[in-house]
């Protein structure tokens, strides 16, 4: 399991240099005051004067936008080279926010406190090989009535071929608990970069999902699933005007992505 996790940080930290430079992330605008939040992710509530836990937060753009919106934040990711952007970044704009280089699952031995908010969003879970114990780690530092918030490219969407040019055909797994091997060249912020690696990914059902966080004591509030998602998951998906990838309409309406909200008792 080692030897996949480093597999990955080291993807990660050559992504990070990939996606500085990226039209897919903006850097300039963040710079420039935007927020890099959706609608759907600004649904977890009001986070003005809450402190906010961001797990696999890459290079903070996200985080600090919740301090632009209020948050006391603190980020954290196991790639060195982007919690160091995410540290440069909130001393460039001068947006306070504390960042944690740290295995998501040994977190509780780098990081202490309770907070408000846990939150995660957009190709996260895919590269966690044990959800119960992420679970877990979201229950150590949430409050007493704090709110844990994901959003979530649907398990369902993920079983399709990403590499087939016009039809949908199954290719992955729903969920399992062996580990995806792929060679990777670019990155999905530009598959055009100059980078080859090897990442390894896990398929993890919604029953999964649900299950571990049941498990480490939350109460589930809703889940919400919608028929667009993020980004261009498969290659023949089309964006609508507010920037969501859906389907053409020859497809039926099919779940592509969804929010969970998990309250602790």
């Amino acid at each position: 399991m080692d030897d996949f996790l480093k597999s990955n940080r080291e993807l990660w930290n050559a992504w990070t240099g990939i996606h500085q430079k990226s039209k897919f992330y903006d850097v300039a605008g963040f710079r420039a005051g935007q927020l890099r939040l959706d609608k759907i992710e600004r649904e977890i509530g009001d986070v003005r004067g809450k402190s906010l836990l961001h797990l696999q937060c890459h290079f903070g753009m996200t985080t600090l936008s919740w301090a632009r919106l209020g948050a006391s934040v603190t980020g954290a990711d196991f790639s060195d080279q982007a919690i160091a952007l995410a540290r440069q970044l909130s001393a460039e704009t001068g947006i306070a926010a504390d960042f944690i280089c740290s295995n998501l699952y040994a977190l509780p031995q780098n990081l202490a406190g309770e907070f408000d908010f846990v939150f995660t969003s957009h190709g996260v879970l895919s590269w966690l090989p044990d959800l119960n114990a992420w679970a877990r780690v979201i229950a150590h530092f949430l409050k007493r009535g704090g709110i844990f918030y994901l959003v979530e490219a649907h398990p369902f969407a993920y079983v399709f071929d990403d590499e087939h040019p016009a039809e949908l055909r199954v290719r992955y797994p729903y969920s399992s608990a062996e580990p995806m091997r792929f060679e990777t060249r670019g990155s999905y912020a530009d598959p055009t970069a100059d980078y080859r690696g090897v990442e390894y990914s896990w398929a993890h059902g919604l029953g999964d999902i649900v299950s571990a966080l049941i498990a480490a004591g939350l109460r589930i509030d809703f889940i919400r699933e919608y028929p667009f998602v993020s980004w261009k998951m498969l290659a023949f998906m089309e964006q609508d005007a507010e920037g969501w990838w859906r389907l053409p309409e020859k497809f039926p309406a099919m779940p592509l992505m969804f929010a969970l909200k998990a309250t602790k008792a």
